[in-house]
């Protein structure tokens, strides 16, 4: 079986953090939250990472990553550009990416077996990847028995405004019965409220698990992804802020029947960049966790 591949999905605009949170970095030593993913993917045992980004972003991609990866892990850059679909939908006036879903598809003849996903911008930990790495191992390639990392709500949220979570369902066994997407958590007078379909603002537990698009897959993820991009599209492309979303693949594979996914929980205090003012507090964190030889001062 081929080592694990790890899936990086750094097209991101980063509207809400002003810039290009992907290369952004967070220690003295000029760490990005990336080179921590691909640090803790390499002690995990994986074998390669694609990098999924805009042809707008490759060079600096590739200067910030190619030298420091060489020796240490297989590299590939795919890309996500709007106009990735087939002919016949390019009829639209489309002026953001297609969502997840589709940018995960620019990956398929990247990856040689079984994978994870992670979003670029996002902090893990090394639990996580060594849990998933461990799950993916023991998973036959042409099976549908997925699996995801999830986390607690409480321990994902940021002080400076709202974030996009996916609620999980998730059985006595666990087993996910469903993610619902929502698109906007935050915290109201120190509850947590989500929005819903009407703009009211509703409670949810802090307790609630949710996805973070850390994701396990075998390559059979592709097929069934690509009937449902194609139906999507025959539905949605005329729609200039439909998107595409991983979890939509999952929750309708589920509700068909035709894969499972295994809920693996970590408990770590995830954190990531949605906003600007989330950066003193995320290299305030890298820095205790340097301190506390969790990570050695200098990665590479």
């Amino acid at each position: 079986m081929n080592k694990p591949t790890l899936v990086i999905l750094a097209a991101g605009i980063g509207s809400r953090y002003g810039g290009l949170k992907q290369l952004d970095t967070f220690s003295a030593q000029g760490d990005t939250i990336l080179d921590f993913s691909i640090y803790d993917a390499i002690q995990a045992g994986f074998g390669k990472v694609v990098f999924i980004i805009r042809k707008s972003i490759e060079q600096d991609f590739k200067d910030f990553f190619n030298l420091k990866l060489e020796g240490k892990i297989d590299v590939e850059y795919v890309f996500q550009e709007i106009d990735n679909i087939p002919e016949k939908y390019k009829d639209n006036n489309r002026e953001k990416p297609w969502g997840t879903g589709h940018a995960l598809l620019m990956a398929k003849d990247a990856v040689p077996g079984n994978f994870a996903v992670i979003n670029a911008d996002d902090f893990y930990g090394r639990e996580a990847f060594e849990g998933i790495a461990l799950a993916l191992n023991s998973i036959d390639e042409n099976s549908t028995n997925f699996n995801m990392m999830a986390y607690v709500l409480k321990n994902t949220i940021s002080d400076y405004g709202f974030v996009s979570r996916g609620e999980c369902r998730v059985d006595n066994n666990d087993y996910l019965t469903g993610i619902t997407e929502r698109t906007h958590i935050e915290k109201v007078d120190g509850v947590l409220k989500f929005k819903n379909e009407n703009e009211e603002l509703i409670p949810i537990s802090e307790e609630t698990v949710v996805a973070m698009n850390f994701f396990g897959f075998t390559p059979k993820y592709f097929e069934l992804s690509e009937s449902m991009f194609i139906d999507f599209l025959e539905k949605n492309y005329k729609e200039p802020k439909k998107e595409f979303f991983i979890p939509t693949v999952v929750n309708n594979s589920i509700l068909n029947k035709t894969a499972t996914m295994k809920v693996l929980q970590s408990n770590a205090r995830w954190f990531g960049v949605t906003y600007k003012e989330d950066k003193d507090y995320v290299t305030s964190e890298i820095q205790k966790l340097k301190a506390l030889k969790v990570y050695p001062e200098n990665l590479w």
